[in-house]
């Protein structure tokens, strides 16, 4: 940890000058900059992030009102990192799920799921995009059909080459901030990822599921956060789901990677 002198607040190492006393094995100090004689003091360490996490928005079924409850919760935690942990769009017309024979066409959900995108980065126009299994849905039949890697765009260029705003977006399969891992969750349980990886975790994908559960030992204190969606699900996208339970409509918030919290939406 930096020492800083108490008086000026500059860099110790730069300005600060120690010596023996004469008649004594004590030290003194003086800054070079202020002429204080105080002793130096430790730096205080950078704070965390205060981070929103959005869960599954699946565009162009998002819920409405999803993005005056996402602005509220941004502000009334004084958030200041915005995570969107996957499945950003819905990719409907290309799902592995029966698709609906009267449901938008390809091109016509891309243009609905474009407004969306560009009305969430309007509000967040720096967020984190975890790569969800929704959305690299072309991808994936691409390669189930044989078709190299090389022929194929990312989300990032379709969303660029259709106008939507998101320059300051970052896209990854997962983000590590303040040692927690936040990923869109296909594959495992959250609290098997937990453990498995041995840091906290916040995750999507399991729009039924919602819960905080923890890791406490002499060794370590970890989390295991996972949200559930902000999705419409009356849409013919989830059809598939008409007889599973209802997803949770909530998004979260972690304070310094410490704290997690769950808020739900008003509906």
């Amino acid at each position: 940890m930096k020492l800083m002198c108490p008086n000026c607040k500059r860099d110790w190492k730069d300005v600060g000058v120690e010596y023996k006393r004469k008649k004594s094995n004590g030290i003194d100090y003086a800054c070079k900059h202020c002429k204080s004689k105080r002793k130096p003091v430790c730096d205080p360490p950078v704070m965390g992030k205060r981070v929103l996490v959005i869960p599954d928005t699946h565009f162009p079924f998002a819920k409405k009102g999803y993005l005056t409850f996402l602005k509220k919760v941004y502000d009334d935690y004084n958030c200041d990192t915005v995570v969107h942990i996957g499945d950003l769009i819905d990719n409907h017309y290309s799902s592995f799920h029966e698709t609906d024979p009267d449901g938008m066409s390809s091109n016509e959900e891309l243009k609905a799921s474009f407004l969306h995108v560009n009305e969430l980065a309007s509000v967040f126009p720096n967020m984190k995009l975890c790569l969800g299994n929704h959305c690299v849905i072309p991808a994936r039949k691409a390669f189930s059909s044989g078709i190299s890697s090389k022929w194929i765009k990312t989300i990032k260029d379709v969303l660029v080459e259709n106008k939507c705003d998101v320059a300051g977006w970052e896209f990854s399969d997962s983000f590590i901030i303040d040692d927690v891992m936040y990923t869109h969750g296909s594959g495992r349980a959250v609290k098997n990822r937990m453990i498995q990886e041995s840091t906290s975790v916040v995750q999507g994908h399991w729009h039924t599921r919602s819960s905080v559960e923890w890791l406490i030992n002499d060794k370590c204190r970890l989390f295991a956060m996972q949200l559930g969606a902000l999705i419409d699900d009356s849409a013919y996208a989830f059809a598939y789901a008409r007889n599973f339970a209802k997803s949770f409509k909530n998004c979260g918030v972690v304070i310094e990677g410490k704290i997690p919290i769950i808020i739900p939406m008003e509906l």
